[in-house]
C-alpha cells in the first residue's frame, strides 16, 4: 500500500478503536471515517489492479524501466540524478534531497507499459525539481513539519482517546492540519508529475499510441487515486477528531 495512504487509513483505526462514542445513525463516524476508509482501499485496490494488468503486457519498445528513466533524464538534460533499484513493491520514489530515482525491481528491470508509465512518472518528479516547479519546492519545505506530526500523531491519538487528555485532541487536530496541508500541495505535485510522464512518453516514442497509452493512463491515473484517496481520508480524520473534541 503507499505509504501516504497506509500511514492515514491506520490512524483512522486508532480512531475508530478509540473513539469514546458510539457509531451509531446518529453520529457522524461512517461519514468522517467510514466512507473514507472505503475509498481508500478502493483506490489501493485500483492500483494494484492495473499494475497487475499492464506490468504483463510488454511495451514495443522494448526498454526497461530503469532504461526509459535514464533515456528520460538525458533528454532533459539531467545529470546529476542517479536511478536505483530498490526491493519495496510499488515502492517507487524520488528523493530530491540525494536525487535518486528509485524504482522498485518490478518497474526497475522489466520493460512492460506499467514499468514505463510508473518510471516517466518519477522522471517528472527530477524535471520538477531541475525546473523549481513550485508546489515541489513547497511540498519539500513542509516535509520536515510533516514528519514530526507524522511520528506524533498515533502517541498523540492514543493520549488524548483512551486517557482522555483533551489538549493531546487539540494537539491531534494541529497536526491532521499540517498532514492535509501537506496532501493538498502534493496533489498537483503528482498529476503535474503524471501530466509530463504522458507528454514525454508520447513525444520521445517509448510509448506508442493505442493500447500502450491506453495502459498508462490507467496506472497513472489508479496511482492518482491514492492521493486523492488520502486526501479525503486525513480530512475525515479531522473532522471526526473535531467532533469529538466539541462533544467533551
Amino acid at each position: 500500500m503507499h505509504p501516504l495512504l497506509c500511514f492515514v487509513l491506520g490512524s483512522s483505526c486508532l480512531l475508530y478503536i478509540g473513539s469514546p462514542s458510539g457509531f451509531g445513525p446518529g453520529s457522524n463516524w461512517l461519514l468522517y471515517i467510514g466512507v473514507p476508509l472505503v475509498i481508500g482501499l478502493w483506490a489501493q485496490m485500483r492500483v494494484k489492479s492495473a499494475f497487475g494488468r499492464w506490468s504483463k503486457v510488454r511495451a514495443s519498445a522494448n526498454v526497461t524501466g530503469a532504461e526509459c528513466a535514464r533515456e528520460i533524464l538525458q533528454a532533459a538534460q539531467i545529470q546529476d540524478v542517479d536511478v536505483v533499484e530498490t526491493n519495496d513493491f510499488l515502492g517507487d520514489h524520488y528523493d530530491p534531497t540525494k536525487k535518486q530515482l528509485h524504482l522498485s525491481s518490478n518497474v526497475y528491470s522489466t520493460p512492460s507499459v506499467a514499468a514505463l508509465g510508473i518510471s516517466a512518472h518519477e522522471c517528472g518528479h527530477a524535471i520538477q525539481h531541475a525546473r523549481a516547479y513550485a508546489p515541489l519546492k513547497a511540498r519539500m519545505a513542509i516535509v520536515p513539519v510533516t514528519m514530526i506530526a507524522s511520528n506524533l500523531l498515533p502517541f498523540i491519538i492514543l493520549g488524548g482517546l483512551f486517557f482522555r487528555i483533551t489538549g493531546l485532541i487539540t494537539v491531534g487536530i494541529w497536526c491532521y492540519l499540517i498532514l492535509l496541508a501537506f496532501q493538498l500541495i502534493t496533489l498537483p505535485v503528482e498529476f503535474d508529475a503524471s501530466r509530463r510522464a504522458k507528454i514525454i512518453l508520447k513525444e520521445m516514442g517509448i510509448i506508442q499510441p493505442g493500447e500502450e497509452a491506453a495502459g498508462v493512463n490507467k496506472v497513472l491515473n489508479a496511482a492518482a487515486l491514492t492521493y486523492i484517496a488520502a486526501f479525503i481520508a486525513a480530512l475525515g480524520n479531522l473532522l471526526w477528531l473535531m467532533s469529538i473534541r466539541d462533544r467533551r
